[in-house]
């Protein structure tokens, strides 16, 4: 080989020997850093020293050091107790997940992080609850994506407990935490949040997918009342403009009230504006719906929803309006007790358009166990005696329900005073209530006595 290109060769191994060193020192230089920073983690353990920990957690997140080791962080978070060293745990996790990693990386290290849910302290975590939601979104995202919700039921439902200040609280991962509820049709868990009453709600999208999907729960447990009062409050809430979930709570609102009571109450006199002036127009087939159901006609509510069955199909709730027709008979059985005393099974089949005799038994059969009448069958006569509801609110139970009921109105009514005396101290509120008022009122001003007229 002639010496030039020697020397050339030379000079190119050395330069890369010198690159592959410099890369090698600087990754060392690297791990050396964060491990150091894993070292504070496990040693600034207790509540005192937790400001000066997430001090030192902040100026690592700016440091080039610990973003370029961020995708091999794994072995580094093994090495921490998740219980003890929350606040650390969770700020080195953001920064993994937050790293290149791949979907397969991610996916695997989903049990870890179902761990750190269920284990972290919620003291911790609330010094970075940002970051905290962040992962929590990260891990329900990477659930859907694998189909698999019904693993983050558990975890979530720990992080939605720890994330809040109180039950009376709505934070934005307890509509996800629904979500994955829903997703995996095991709607029990949900009912630990569901039946707390909120009272602060920092983003109005969150309390409107909160009882938007809290609706849904309810329909899946059958359980309609509580469905129509979640699904009450979404399209009742203030809003200045209207939004696609007041559109489809409504829709399911009117289907639901169909099925409940047989009958759509109108908008209440709290309804925004906006609301009873424009959600009528995006619910045509459903009120069309309603109109017909009123006449207690099979054929008309069929041809009623075959007219419409493109829309019902596009909204998902074509199951819905299926439950809506199967009601009706309910509904017209319920009527005829109001009329007669004694039915026979034959008469009730006609009166209905039932397919006999058996199929009026099995209705009025499960009635009689969902509490919707008050009959007995002879079975030997065929016929139905319809009684009385037989409840005469005497009895323990029914007065320790009522004296419940009366307890939880009392506590609402002070909540309400305690929120009605804030807000009128508010200086917005006084400030928009003074701009709205004329200058010189005559209400401001007590009347003049007639001594000096």
């Amino acid at each position: 080989m002639p010496r030039p290109v020697l020397w050339y060769s030379l000079y190119y191994c050395s330069l890369l020997v010198s690159r592959v060193s410099r890369v090698a020192a600087g990754s060392k230089s690297a791990m050396e850093t964060v491990e150091t920073l894993v070292a504070h983690i496990q040693a600034l353990t207790k509540p005192e020293d937790l400001a000066q920990l997430q001090s030192l957690l902040k100026q690592s997140q700016s440091d080039e050091a610990l973003r370029s080791q961020a995708p091999h962080l794994a072995p580094l978070l093994a090495e921490l107790d998740p219980s003890k060293h929350s606040l650390g745990y969770l700020y080195l996790l953001d920064t993994y997940l937050s790293s290149s990693i791949s979907r397969e990386q991610l996916a695997a290290f989903l049990p870890s992080i179902a761990h750190f849910l269920n284990t972290c302290s919620a003291y911790h975590i609330r010094f970075a609850s940002d970051k905290f939601v962040s992962v929590c979104r990260c891990f329900k995202d990477q659930l859907m994506r694998q189909q698999t919700p019904i693993q983050g039921i558990i975890p979530f439902r720990s992080a939605v407990h720890k994330l809040q200040n109180s039950s009376e609280q709505l934070t934005t991962l307890h509509s996800d935490f629904l979500l994955l509820c829903l997703l995996a049709k095991c709607y029990k868990p949900s009912l630990s949040v569901l039946e707390n009453d909120i009272f602060e709600a920092e983003n109005p999208k969150d309390l409107f997918l909160f009882y938007y999907y809290g609706g849904m729960i309810y329909i899946g447990l059958k359980r309609f009342s509580k469905a129509l009062e979640c699904l009450h409050n979404v399209f009742t809430s203030p809003m200045p403009n209207l939004n696609a979930i007041a559109i489809e709570a409504y829709k399911k609102y009117i289907l639901v009230s169909l099925i409940h009571s047989g009958q759509v109450p109108p908008f209440p006199k709290y309804t925004s504006a906006t609301a009873q002036r424009n959600l009528k127009n995006y619910a045509q087939a459903y009120l069309d719906l309603t109109t017909v159901y009123a006449t207690g006609k099979h054929s008309e509510i069929e041809a009623c929803i075959q007219q419409h069955i493109e829309k019902f199909q596009s909204d998902n709730n074509l199951g819905l309006v299926k439950q809506v027709l199967s009601s009706l008979s309910k509904r017209n059985i319920q009527r005829l007790t109001q009329t007669y005393l004694t039915l026979s099974l034959q008469d009730i089949s006609n009166s209905v358009q039932l397919n006999g005799s058996k199929e009026a038994e099995l209705h009025v059969l499960h009635m009689i166990q969902d509490g919707e009448i008050h009959a007995t069958i002879n079975q030997k006569d065929g016929m139905v005696i319809f009684h009385e509801d037989p409840e005469e609110y005497k009895t323990c139970q029914m007065v320790n329900q009522m004296d419940l009921s009366i307890q939880r109105l009392m506590s609402l009514s002070k909540k309400l005073t305690a929120i009605d005396e804030h807000i009128s101290c508010d200086p917005a509120y006084l400030t928009k209530i003074g701009r709205e008022r004329t200058r010189y009122e005559l209400d401001d001003f007590d009347s003049v006595p007639p001594k000096y007229l």
